[in-house]
């Protein structure tokens, strides 16, 4: 079985470039409510410096990210928070998730 865990990372495609300073937040979907499990900032490269899930702390369920572009663009466009909801499961091997985003618009995929 091979070992799971979850990446990001951001790219800015406005300006062509990776997006440094954006705050991710990941929460666990519990049937009670969203409940909070780490945040990270992108570095230089737009990823964070640590995976948000490893294969030691990964639990397999519902997720969301949540990418506060709105602060990242400084308040213009009209993108805030993106929240992109994502099922993980165990034995899948590493799930990564970019955000492709402008202050208008994002996409996203599984990546690699």
């Amino acid at each position: 079985m091979k070992a799971s865990a979850l990446t990001t990372h951001i790219l800015d495609t406005a300006a062509g470039r990776p997006a440094q300073g954006v705050l991710v937040e990941l929460y666990r979907l519990d049937p009670a409510g969203a409940v909070k499990v780490t945040e990270r900032v992108t570095n230089a490269d737009g990823r964070t410096d640590a995976p948000l899930l490893t294969a030691e702390s990964f639990v397999a369920g519902r997720y969301e990210l949540r990418f506060h572009v709105g602060a990242y663009f400084g308040g213009a466009g009209f993108l805030d928070v993106v929240p992109i909801a994502v099922r993980l499961e165990a034995g899948q091997g590493h799930y990564h998730v970019p955000l492709l985003c402008s202050p208008w618009s994002y996409a996203t995929y599984r990546g690699s």
